[in-house]
């Protein structure tokens, strides 16, 4: 059996894990929790980790992929290559759960990597543009799901760095 990310309609995610649970299809949503404010209270809501993504554990075969793609909100599988949904690193998947579990502060970035070109999107560089060439003052842990193209990183100061 392989994880798989499928990609669901907008907001559909806690709908989709639930209709894939019912069909006793293995599901993993990271979510965070986030203060929103209405008119009359505040309070603290789950939110995906990683929007518009949910995680099932199934054997690589056509039929199980019908079966997911058939729940409600479901859209696709992710694909390296049209028409064949690729798996996601079981090592990911875990380093994911283990940071998760930490209740450790996390954010979600762009996958960033020395020598790439960023734009400053906020702070008192806002606009400029430049080459990431080493990241300083503070460690970087991170887990990469290189098929979603995104990094899950903890004690960070790159909220005002986004890739070019």
């Amino acid at each position: 059996m392989n994880w798989f990310a499928l990609y669901v309609k907008s907001r559909h995610e806690f709908v989709t894990r639930g209709e894939l649970e019912k069909k006793g299809i293995e599901t993993f949503l990271p979510r965070v929790k986030r203060l929103r404010r209405w008119s009359d209270r505040n309070q603290m809501v789950d939110f995906p980790l990683f929007p518009g993504y949910v995680f099932v554990h199934t054997l690589p075969n056509p039929e199980n992929f019908v079966r997911v793609l058939k729940a409600r909100g479901a859209v696709s599988l992710v694909s390296a290559v049209a028409g064949q949904p690729a798996p996601v690193d079981e090592q990911e998947i875990s380093s994911i759960r283990i940071m998760m579990d930490s209740g450790e502060k996390l954010d979600l970035t762009p996958h960033l990597t020395e020598g790439e070109r960023v734009r400053i999107k906020g702070g008192p560089l806002k606009g400029a543009q430049g080459v990431l060439v080493r990241k300083e003052d503070q460690y970087i842990f991170s887990v990469n799901v290189e098929l979603l193209g995104r990094s899950l990183c903890a004690r960070i100061y790159s909220d005002d760095i986004e890739p070019q």
